[in-house]
């Protein structure tokens, strides 16, 4: 598949011109970007991994390091329809060809990538002046020039729009840029599907190692350890660092080059921490006690010790074509592969909250809603746990319980992040768009889908779902002892602190899947399951 560069082009050029004061909507507009370059490590010349920037990747699909793009528009002319697009690309010196893997020759970049034409780099200066005199009144777009988060564009090109007394502006392209990559076409779903497929599978990975080892089906063969290293179907996962490292390697297998971001890999209590990213510690060791609720199977290879019953929580993603996956699974650790009584019962009420929440997604649902439906979920859930309960000397039906305990809003520290965000080439795509600061949708909303402020404080999406956008949809539950601290010291009459104080230690628990929103719902693009009754089996070895 060519990557549908001049469609996406085409798109953000009619997100600009939307923007743009009506004076200035007929004259040609002009895009300038310049693409990320190789980095390196600080001070060295070893070279670190490559990866496009996302915006340049979406208007050109190129993945050549140091490239650049010079795109021309005019409504009501032939490039209303079709615009030109030149990409320039380096070209290749025999040091590249002795060191690394050469930039395309020009025939191959035009044949790979849907643009008007492919030249070289050298040609960059050449061609915006060819633009400047035949687009006189052209206004050029670049991205901002200010700042550290865009590739650098030389100050060569800048200057020579400017001394010839052209029109240059970075107020428009980025606004433009996160608009048009809201709502994806099928292109961008096809690879996103791809990401998570793989995406899926490592997580299936790492939980069917935990119930080989669980089953005592990891053997390590003769030698192991001493006379030759431990192979990967011998690895046992006792750390967060082997769980990462085999979801990793799973999705390398696959063709994934990079992850979509640092992997999450949290174990017992650490699970509380929402960007937990050091996984570096090994997993809670015993000694085990009665109230465990633990059938002692150890994971050690040859050493008598038992694991404590805990969550492992894993919130990872590859990306496939430079398009993430997002999915977040937590299993059962300990107490032969399934969860404790506590652990269980919380995972219920998270996987409930998801699926209540994709009971009423749809075209037009506001997201603060669908948020704001899913806390309600967790508060009837610790209502019917006894952690939320009735003063005394109050008389309030559950229905007045929750509506009360919603609008203190005490399940905030207990699941203090947003429901989900927009999801594309970035993990927590085009914040602009999907969270803007004149934010006109807000007012939509009626008092009975809103609550307190503090339970939005941390969305990063904040509009009503459109047809073709991919959101993520992770609700969570968490005993994190720092976001427990003021409603420990306040001591409200509506927690029962003694049941509270069992959950506690347990970390917490995320389900997160990616979905496409379509006319008449939602697709989930993750395919791994997250029923309790399948984690468990997997991480027992039953299944």
């Amino acid at each position: 598949m060519v990557y549908p560069a001049q469609k996406h082009v085409l798109k953000v050029f009619g997100e600009i011109v939307k923007a743009l004061p009506p004076s200035e909507q007929a004259k040609p507009q002009v895009l300038l970007l310049a693409g990320e370059v190789t980095p390196y490590r600080h001070d060295t010349d070893r070279e670190m991994i490559f990866r496009q920037e996302s915006n340049f990747f979406y208007l050109t699909g190129c993945n050549v390091p140091s490239a650049h793009v010079l795109s021309a528009y005019q409504a009501g002319t032939s490039f209303e329809t079709t615009p030109t697009v030149d990409l320039f690309i380096p070209k290749a010196e025999s040091a590249d060809i002795m060191w690394s893997i050469p930039p395309p020759s020009l025939d191959a970049a035009k044949q790979t990538h849907d643009v008007t034409k492919a030249e070289y780099s050298s040609a960059v200066p050449e061609s915006i002046a060819t633009l400047i005199k035949a687009f006189p009144e052209a206004l050029f777009h670049t991205l901002p020039r200010a700042s550290p988060l865009f590739p650098f564009l030389s100050e060569v090109y800048t200057d020579m729009i400017m001394k010839s007394d052209g029109a240059i502006t970075d107020a428009y392209l980025l606004p433009a840029l996160h608009r048009a990559r809201l709502v994806k076409d099928e292109e961008e779903v096809a690879l996103i599907r791809k990401a998570n497929a793989i995406s899926s599978r490592a997580h299936e990975v790492v939980m069917r190692v935990l119930g080989k080892a669980v089953k005592g089906l990891v053997e390590r063969g003769a030698g192991a350890g001493t006379d030759r290293p431990l192979l990967p179907g011998e690895w046992l996962i006792e750390k967060e660092a082997e769980a990462e490292a085999i979801f990793v390697a799973s999705t390398r297998r696959e063709g994934a080059i990079h992850q979509a971001y640092l992997p999450i890999v949290a174990a017992s209590n650490r699970a509380s921490t929402l960007h937990y990213c050091c996984n570096d510690r090994e997993f809670a060791w015993g000694p085990v006690d009665p109230h465990d609720h633990t059938s002692k199977e150890a994971f050690a290879q040859g050493q008598d010790r038992s694991l404590l019953p805990q969550v492992l929580l894993i919130d990872a993603g590859c990306e496939w074509s430079n398009y993430a996956a997002d999915i977040t699974r937590t299993m059962p650790v300990g107490n032969g592969g399934r969860f404790n009584p506590q652990a269980r019962e919380i995972y219920k009420l998270v996987h409930q909250m998801q699926a209540d929440a994709f009971g009423i997604i749809e075209p037009g649902i506001h997201w603060d809603k669908v948020h704001a439906h899913t806390h309600r979920v967790l508060v009837n859930g610790f209502i019917k746990l006894g952690i939320f309960k009735c003063p005394e000397g109050k008389t309030l039906t559950a229905d007045e319980l929750e509506t009360v305990v919603y609008n203190l809003g005490l399940s905030w520290p207990f699941y203090p992040h947003g429901l989900g965000h927009s999801l594309g080439m970035d993990v927590h795509d085009v914040p602009s768009a999907s969270k803007p600061v004149n934010n006109d949708t807000l007012l939509q909303l009626t008092p009975e889908d809103t609550g307190p402020a503090v339970l939005f404080e941390y969305l990063r999406l904040r509009l009503p779902l459109e047809e073709g956008m991919v959101v993520t949809v992770e609700p969570g539950c968490y005993f994190h002892p720092h976001l427990l601290a003021p409603i420990m010291e306040k001591r409200s009459e509506y927690i029962d602190y003694d049941v509270l104080k069992k959950y506690e230690g347990m970390g917490g628990v995320r389900i997160e899947d990616c979905i496409l929103i379509t006319k008449n719902g939602y697709e989930n693009l993750t395919t791994v399951k997250s029923d309790v009754d399948w984690v468990e089996g997997v991480c027992s070895g039953e299944l």
